[in-house]
């Protein structure tokens, strides 16, 4: 099953429901969504959609990962993230899957893992999540997820958007936290 992020959907959804938001502490509680469709956690907290729970464990900020440098006026955050399929079948997972977002209300205030934009095979190692992998049913897998973000942001959303192969769209997961550098 294929998913894909459909990135105005969540430029409409940062508007309202990023800027400023922050939730203190360290969480441990599955969450699910409300009744709107939208479901907001804490690092710790695991974010059960129709696919896939997702775990952000840990995150901080660095100005190098590996060989990766970010481009001028940013840094990188990295993030420790498990996934684990709770669908029925073998589900493909893509780096692009997530989206970070930061504190700003400018429209491109969000991003892809640095994966997303790297050369076909181009690797940052194997603690980093590839750009593309199949999650068997009920196996997970821990990794990193790296985003480069503008230098001085410290508040931090990391994002999912369920997309159906018909298009369509479904819940949206938030998990906020601040990560400090490295």
């Amino acid at each position: 099953m294929k998913k894909k992020i459909a990135s105005l959907l969540f430029t409409a959804l940062l508007a309202v429901s990023v800027i400023g938001c922050s939730v203190p502490g360290s969480g441990s509680k599955v969450v699910t969504p409300d009744e709107n469709g939208y479901a907001e956690g804490k690092l710790g907290d695991t974010m059960r959609n129709s696919f896939f729970d997702y775990t952000v464990n840990s995150a901080y900020l660095c100005d190098t990962y590996s060989d990766y440098t970010p481009q001028s006026g940013y840094e990188l955050l990295v993030a420790d993230v498990t996934v684990k399929n709770v669908f029925g079948e073998t589900i493909t997972m893509f780096d692009n899957d997530f989206q970070v977002q930061w504190n700003s209300d400018a429209n491109d205030a969000y991003d892809c893992p640095v994966t997303y934009y790297l050369a076909e095979g181009t690797s940052l190692g194997d603690e980093v999540l590839p750009g593309e992998y199949d999650l068997a049913k009920d196996e997970s897998r821990t990794g990193l997820l790296v985003f480069e973000v503008p230098a001085g942001e410290k508040e931090f959303s990391i994002s999912y958007m369920e997309y159906f192969e018909d298009d369509s769209t479904g819940d949206t997961f938030f998990v906020f936290f601040s990560a400090d550098k490295k």
